[in-house]
This record gives C-alpha cells, structure tokens and sequence, in this order.
C-alpha cells in the first residue's frame, strides 16, 4: 500500500508540473524546411557540398571553399578576382560577403556560416541576383527591393501587358491547359494590387512576357544547374523573358506528387511574376519575393511586402484593400503560434503518457 501511494504521488506531482508550466517544453526543434538535416536529404541539389563548411569562420581554409565563392558571386555578392580564380580561404571579404548575404535573407548577421546560414544556401532558390538598388534604409515589416534603376513598365493607362508560351519549351507531363491555369492564377494576384492587367496571346514573338522552361546553357548568359540549385529566373522590365528549369519536378498539386524534390509550379511562377514587374528580392522570410523556396513547398500569396514593393513602381489597383492582406497575415501568424502551442502539448502529453506506462508496469 505505501509503495502504491509513493508510486501515485509521484505520478500526480510530476503530471501537475508538466501542465502547469507550459514554458517549460519551450525548446522548439527548427523548422524542417530550413535545417540542414532536411535539406542533406536532397541528394541531387547542387549546393549539397556546401554543408561541410559549417561553422567555418574568418581565417580557415577548406578546400573547396572557392565553390562557395562562386556562388556568391553568381547572386551579386562577390566579384570575379583579378587573377580569374577565387581561393580557398575564408578572408576578410569572404566574411563581408557572408554578412551582406545574412542581411539581405534577413539571417542573425554573425559574418560565420553558422547553422541558418549554410541551411539557407543549400536550399533551391531563384537565379536572379540578390544585390538591392533601392534605397536600403530597411523599415520594419518593408524590406523590399527593385532592380537597378528602378525600372517598370511605361505604358499609358490601362495598363495591359501580353504573355504567351513558347511552343518549343514546354514540360509534356503537365497540359497546356494546366500550365495556363497555374499562369493565369499566378498573373490575377498581382493584378488584384496594381492597376496593371495581364492578358494572354499565341504570338510567343511578339508578346510582352514570353514563357518557357530550358535545360541548363539556353543562351542567355544564365544556364540552368539541373534538379534543384536554380529553379528559375526572369529579367526585369521591360525585358519580359521567364525562364524555369527544365529539369525540376514541376507540382501542380503537391498531395499527388509524391517526389520529395518536386516544386511548386504556381508559387515559383508568382515570384518570378515579381520580377518582371521590376521587383528584386525582399529579406522577408514569408514574401513571395524571398528568393529561396524549399521543395514542396507552396506559397503563392502576396503579402504586405510584396505589395507596398509593387505598388510603388505602379500605384494601387482602385479595387484593392490592404484588409485582406492583414487578414492572410494574421491567419500566419496564428498558424505558426499554433504550431509551436501544439508541438508543447503534444511533448507535454508524450511525457505524461510514459510516466503511465512506467507506473503500470512496474
């Protein structure tokens, strides 16, 4: 009987102090989609290397480490030396560069590549390079960026600018007609902000924006990578070219693709939309114009700073309210709070559970 007791007590006391303190399981694991555990496990992504320099700092020299600096250097961050070829040393501009770098992706700047760091360059991203030519006095919640020059597309009102798609550069495992739609959807949300209407048309030549997916060197200076790496690009206005990669595995709905490197049509398509408007990428994690997107992964929806960015460049659509943006933020927010509530909980309950079993076993 005492035993029972003591075993009983115990179980009372040690469950109360689970529930009653809620802070306690507070140590939350990282986000899959931005570690570098789940990331490792794309095997085929181009930056997959690039793990092994982690927590490497100023001063090291890791073979290798050239390879990163090219990378740098193809998204806007580091110029070509004057000897041609870059070293392997971590040197004092490898470290600004690194800093830039944690800036613009709106990383802890620590100038190391530390955990967030090498997790955020592994991941697919887009080609277009990172460098802001705005003016980079960074406000809270607006982190946008455009293009050198600020430019956009000078039409008289309406503003109406054709697409079309290239009949030779098309996927053949996703319809025509799906292709348009995921288009036609992603084209309507920035149309939803900005006085600007899209409007598709056959004569790929002469239209305004001209679509096509390419494998690897397509002659425009920017070759593609293979699975992963870069997914896409488009230039800015009023180039209108939009390239994505042949070599992905292009989603229209992630619940039927079961790859786990296939990527989300619409959602690559919507940023690169963002670009051919005139906007670079923003530091905002959760903005369509954050330059990297995990596979699958689908985030298709404007936030504020997708469209304070936009709408500078092309005034607001009469139409539009910014409540419905607030609305889709907080409903985020919530989300990503109730995550984490649910996580405790479910920690919380696990523990509870084994003392159970302990105390019915025994």
């Amino acid at each position: 009987m005492i035993q029972f007791f003591s075993y009983y007590s115990f179980l009372i006391s040690f469950s109360f102090l689970c529930l009653s303190r809620p802070s306690f399981p507070a140590r939350i694991n990282p986000d899959p989609s931005s570690t570098v555990t789940t990331v490792d496990s794309y095997n085929t992504t181009t930056w997959h290397d690039f793990t092994r320099f982690l927590d490497v700092g100023k001063g090291s020299q890791v073979s290798g480490m050239s390879e990163l600096k090219k990378y740098f250097n193809r998204f806007g961050y580091l110029p070509i030396p004057d000897t041609n070829n870059f070293t392997d040393t971590f040197d004092t501009q490898l470290e600004s560069v690194v800093l830039a770098y944690q800036t613009n992706l709106g990383l802890p700047e620590t100038g190391k590549l530390d955990f967030d760091t090498i997790s955020m360059i592994v991941l697919p991203r887009c080609g277009v390079s990172d460098t802001k030519t705005h003016d980079t006095r960074f406000q809270a919640k607006k982190r946008f960026a455009y293009f050198y020059g600020k430019p956009r597309w000078m039409r008289q009102a309406p503003v109406i600018l054709t697409y079309a798609f290239s009949q030779n550069n098309m996927i053949d495992y996703i319809s025509i007609k799906d292709t348009r739609t995921v288009f036609k959807r992603a084209f309507s949300r920035w149309a939803q902000v900005i006085p600007v209407s899209f409007m598709e048309i056959e004569e790929y030549p002469s239209a305004d924006i001209r679509i096509g997916f390419y494998h690897r060197d397509h002659g425009d200076g920017k070759p593609f990578d293979g699975v992963l790496g870069v997914l896409a690009h488009a230039f800015s206005p009023e180039n209108g070219r939009f390239h994505l990669d042949a070599s992905e595995t292009w989603a229209l709905d992630l619940e039927k693709i079961k790859s786990r490197v296939a990527v989300d049509l619409e959602s690559v398509a919507t940023h690169e939309i963002g670009h051919v408007l005139g906007l670079a990428h923003s530091s905002v994690k959760e903005a369509v114009m954050y330059p990297s997107l995990s596979p699958r992964t689908k985030k298709v929806d404007l936030k504020i700073d997708d469209v304070d960015g936009v709408q500078a460049l092309y005034g607001s659509n009469p139409n539009f309210k910014f409540s419905s943006l607030l609305v889709s933020d907080n409903s985020f927010n919530k989300g990503i709070i109730g995550l984490r509530n649910s996580r405790s909980s479910k920690w919380t309950i696990s523990l509870v559970l084994g003392v159970l079993t302990l105390f019915l076993c025994t």
